[in-house]
């Protein structure tokens, strides 16, 4: 399979900002609208690849754009970044490290048709896992 994001259509494609080392571009396919990505211009896995300049301008832009989406489409802004390696690349998921930007409001789409259950996933944090968390992490 091809990279979308190292083999992307400047033409066909939307591209909201271009940096030194990261492009901005509206996710193709979304989960709601307003739902962008920031992309390093380099093909990366993971975020431990990138270097230090990397890192900064991928911060800035994360503040950037979640301030144009507070200001402009919603209230909230979820961030997030997925490292999946277990899973085969496909049209919902690529091995090119990307972050998430998505448009949030109470009781959304998403929250609706998904988040509501995640409730029942939380458990309290007992002394037992803790420590063993501890032991694994440090």
């Amino acid at each position: 399979m091809v990279c979308p994001f190292c083999d992307i259509d400047q033409e066909k494609t939307r591209i909201l900002e271009k940096g030194e080392n990261f492009f901005v571009v509206f996710s193709n396919p979304r989960l709601m609208p307003g739902h962008i990505l920031i992309v390093p211009n380099r093909h990366i896995e993971k975020i431990s690849e990138l270097n230090k300049e990397e890192k900064t301008e991928m911060l800035e832009l994360i503040v950037k754009w979640q301030e144009k989406i507070l200001e402009k489409i919603s209230a909230g802004c979820d961030i997030r970044q997925n490292f999946r390696p277990f899973q085969k690349d496909s049209r919902l998921k690529l091995g090119h490290f990307h972050v998430h930007l998505q448009p949030r409001d109470f009781k959304d789409e998403l929250y609706e048709k998904c988040q509501i259950y995640e409730t029942e996933m939380f458990h309290d944090l007992n002394e037992k896992e803790l420590d063993k968390m501890m032991k694994l992490f440090l």
